[in-house]
């Protein structure tokens, strides 16, 4: 096998394990805003109830958004879906990490930054998958 196609057989490896990760990290956001909205019926009716709920949702699209671009895109080493999920899932877990943890309402432990790790893995892996599937210029 010549180089080149050994390279693009490892960059076609690590697209599917950084698309596995966001589909990882997708399922672990839905989880999470279940438990938004868990909290979310447990306080009286009014803005914080509202607030609360419009969180779990717009976590779950988020988390929803990374799932399909990790199985479809991200499985396909596709550029476009290598950057929208890169962007879209730092955005998230750097609000999680600056609002959340930092602060100190959650501690900072591996299973509270389960998300951001397995994003940085996701990341690194998706990054060398497609630097691998393109010549250097």
């Amino acid at each position: 096998m010549s180089a080149f196609a050994e390279s693009r057989l490892e960059s076609n490896i690590a697209a599917k394990i950084g698309g596995v990760l966001y589909v990882v990290w997708g399922a672990l956001h839905l989880i999470a805003a279940w438990g938004i909205h868990v909290l979310a019926v447990s306080v009286p009716s009014g803005l914080t109830y509202g607030r609360l709920e419009q969180a779990a949702w717009n976590l779950a699209v988020f988390a929803l958004l990374a799932m399909v671009l990790g199985a479809t895109l991200n499985w396909r080493n596709d550029k476009l879906g290598y950057w929208i999920n890169l962007i879209v899932v730092a955005v998230v877990d750097f609000g999680f990490v600056i609002f959340v943890i930092v602060p100190g309402y959650v501690s900072a432990s591996a299973a509270s930054l389960a998300g951001p790790i397995i994003y940085v893995i996701a990341a690194i892996v998706s990054t060398i998958g497609l630097r691998l599937s393109r010549p250097l210029k």
